[in-house]
């Protein structure tokens, strides 16, 4: 069974950093790209940043450019994902979602996604 188990997420005040963890297991996730999604209310689940197997290169939405970092470590059995988030604003505020491509390349869409963790609340306050 596949499962995608994030964790890290919580309330932080402006300027500052969290780290989020994304456990992935039940597969093999080489050769897939792995990613981070978020979802404001009332807005569309949007592209973070996602880490690309072919080639290795990291893809970072404008917005958090500079301030966010992705990494992944590939372990024996699990895949583990992270997310340190550094300088958060207020407009960070959303649930963050792991999720695992459907090829070495992701892409911003997440239709191009196959597997999905269930999620984790960040909030920032100004």
């Amino acid at each position: 069974q596949v499962q995608l188990v994030e964790s890290g997420g919580g309330l932080v005040q402006t300027g500052g950093s969290l780290r989020l963890s994304c456990a992935a297991s039940g597969r093999t996730f080489s050769g897939y790209a792995m990613g981070w999604f978020r979802q404001a209310p009332g807005k569309e689940r949007e592209l973070v940043t996602v880490f690309n197997w072919s080639g290795g290169n990291k893809y970072y939405a404008d917005s958090v450019k500079g301030r966010f970092t992705i990494s992944r470590d590939n372990a024996k059995n699990t895949v583990y994902l992270y997310l340190q988030m550094n300088s958060l604003k207020p407009e960070d505020t959303a649930v963050y979602y792991c999720a695992a491509a459907k090829s070495g390349v992701g892409t911003v869409n997440p239709k191009d996604y196959a597997y999905w963790g269930q999620g984790t609340q960040v909030t920032v306050s100004s």
